[in-house]
């Protein structure tokens, strides 16, 4: 079956702040035009793409970017079971994302840590009079009430929490809609508003999912399989002799040593899991799907694939702000 392959974009650099005016004599008065300061334009974050057997598409940049409050503004927060990503939306934009180490925390703790990474994202940011909205999807239950209470405090509102009950335009097949993660369905709003159906979305996480949306645009559901990650460490921790190694692509798949073998098992075991996957997949779909990796692997083990036709590692992110434009 053809899939369809997109070329990564690169990334725009923004435009250097411009130093104020030189100093002026006492008298006259100079301009008050020449003292100021230019504000360098906001950035847009550039698009995040990738092709099969292509170099690994790197993540948007994070630099300090000015972010004046406003209605548009908009924290997303994807809590997940090894990792938490939070995005800085400026009306569509996304100007700013994390990528956190999921843990235990108290809702004090989480607003602190907020409120560093706005600080980072531009001094503006928290200023007395920004009350940015939030967005909270959450598949580890023990940190959703720490992040609901953190965002509440931010926004000055309850934030939207992300269910099936919360996009009720999206129809979803599965036999118990309660049961769908809701990352899987922020991933199955943002492809489909995004990319165009029908589509199935590869998420490289602590489990590696493949969640299928139809032509009409319904959430069909999809394949819950092992992490990349998650395998390889019970791999680790079950075989005494064998070695940690560090996740990187080999040189070759025959390994000569234990490493070498190792790094190919995990590295091109899962590019041929994921391929066989998508293929089974859309087979019992109609049309010809895109094909879109996401998730913290993403970039990593997509250039691998031969089904993947675009790397997009902030869909998840994506997704939440499209569920939150619904639900406002």
């Amino acid at each position: 079956m053809p899939f369809r392959r997109e070329r990564a974009a690169a990334p725009r650099k923004g435009a250097a702040q411009a130093k104020p005016g030189g100093k002026s004599a006492p008298k006259p008065k100079p301009d008050a035009a020449a003292t100021k300061a230019q504000v360098p334009e906001p950035r847009p974050a550039p698009p995040e793409a990738g092709r099969a057997r292509s170099p690994v598409p790197r993540e948007a940049p994070r630099d300090a970017r000015p972010v004046p409050s406003g209605n548009g503004d908009l924290v997303a927060v994807d809590v997940g079971n090894s990792e938490t990503v939070v995005g800085l939306f400026r009306g569509e934009e996304l100007t700013a994302h994390w990528r956190l180490t999921s843990g235990r925390a108290t809702a004090d703790e989480l607003s602190l840590t907020l409120e560093a990474m706005l600080r980072r994202a531009g001094g503006a940011a928290v200023s007395p009079g920004f009350r940015p909205a939030a967005v909270l999807c959450s598949v580890a239950p023990s940190l959703t009430l720490p992040w609901l209470e953190a965002l509440e405090r931010l926004a000055g509102a309850p934030p939207v929490e992300v269910s099936a009950e919360s996009v009720p335009d999206l129809p979803i097949r599965y036999h118990d809609k309660s049961s769908v993660g809701a990352d899987r369905i922020a991933n199955a709003v943002a492809v489909r508003a995004l990319y165009g159906t029908p589509a199935i979305v590869v998420d490289l996480g602590t489990a590696t999912t493949f969640d299928c949306v139809s032509s009409e645009g319904e959430y069909l559901g999809g394949v819950i399989a092992p992490g990349v990650m998650t395998s390889a460490e019970e791999l680790f921790r079950r075989a005494a002799r064998l070695p940690r190694v560090e996740l990187r692509r080999p040189e070759r798949v025959l390994g000569r040593a234990t490493q070498e073998s190792l790094q190919a098992g995990v590295v091109w075991g899962a590019a041929g899991q994921v391929d066989a996957l998508v293929r089974r997949l859309a087979l019992e779909m109609k049309g010809t799907p895109h094909v879109i990796a996401t998730g913290g692997l993403a970039p990593f083990i997509a250039p691998e694939c031969e089904t993947i036709n675009v790397v997009d590692s902030t869909l998840t992110l994506k997704g939440l702000r499209l569920i939150w434009e619904q639900a406002r």
